[in-house]
């Protein structure tokens, strides 16, 4: 039997983050064979990882890999902003995005099932990942884009990937510009392109709000329908890109920009890590105390 080191347990805690004696166990185990041993190991780590699955992991990173004519979005979550900023989860986040461009999958119920070359599936990669980093971790969603060799993409991450824009512009090589879309998007957070793309039933919805804003204030019957299309085009103002002030210059309307590159935004994707997940309170003496039991 191999001779089981105090260096070594604590080499093999380091690569792992698993406790002392799991890691003396893992070890004895498979005779002092480290890299056994942390496959030994991703046992106990799934383990963990089921563990963590009931917290909330509303931190992350957006990230964007452009390759030729062909470019992915994605948001992968972790429970602090600490972790989001270490090495290993990085470079797990930019693993996932080399294999989801490659691979396209429907959705991330078939992202989790990809395998990689060493035939390891996404999902126990994101795994052994938690049992390594020790917090939960979930690829939350991604978008793949194309496009061809006459148009251009723009693409911006905003405070290191707290938020993420990916704008297809049609007709148009200037990256540069493109580029400008993005930082714009990500800054006023528009819902649609343009007009067109707005239901008739949420114009109609917004309309009558409108108009029984209007007549709560007292406004005369009949100039409170010229009031409204005059509100409903400050509506649209908000939640369309084209009708916006441009940030870079509030003098121009972004379809004048848009239309100077001589192409059009056919679309965009906008993350912000953590949007529509409830995060948790947690009270700050709970949560050492958590931390002191290993929960």
């Amino acid at each position: 039997m191999a001779n089981i080191t105090a260096q070594l347990v604590k080499e093999l805690r380091e690569k792992t983050g698993a406790g002392m004696m799991d890691c003396k166990k893992a070890l004895v185990q498979t005779d002092g064979d480290l890299e056994a041993a942390i496959d030994f190991l991703r046992e106990k780590g799934l383990s963990s990882a089921a563990k963590k699955a009931d917290r909330i992991a509303a931190e992350g990173t957006t990230y964007i890999l452009e390759k030729g004519n062909e470019a992915i979005i994605l948001e992968v979550n972790a429970e602090t902003d600490f972790v989001a900023k270490n090495d290993k989860f990085q470079v797990l986040v930019s693993s996932l995005a080399e294999q989801l461009l490659a691979a396209k999958p429907a959705s991330v119920e078939a992202a989790l099932e990809l395998e990689n070359a060493e035939g390891v599936k996404i999902s126990d990669q994101i795994s052994t990942a938690v049992a390594t980093i020790g917090e939960k971790i979930t690829l939350r969603r991604f978008e793949v884009k194309s496009k061809t060799d006459a148009d251009a993409f723009g693409s911006y991450l905003h405070m290191g990937g707290r938020i993420g824009v990916l704008v297809s512009l049609e007709g148009s090589t200037d990256a540069s510009a493109a580029k400008d879309i993005a930082m714009h998007i990500a800054a006023i957070n528009p819902t649609y392109v343009s007009r067109e793309e707005v239901s008739a039933e949420e114009v109609d919805r917004e309309r009558k709000v409108l108009t029984e804003q209007a007549l709560n204030e007292g406004k005369p019957e009949n100039i409170v329908a010229k009031m409204v299309e005059g509100r409903l085009g400050k509506y649209f103002e908000d939640v369309c890109l084209l009708d916006q002030s441009f940030v870079k210059n509030s003098d121009q309307k972004v379809r004048d920009f848009v239309a100077s590159t001589g192409g059009n935004v056919t679309g965009f994707v906008r993350y912000a890590v953590g949007e529509g997940i409830e995060k948790r309170e947690d009270n700050f003496a709970e949560e050492v105390m958590n931390q002191v039991k290993g929960n």
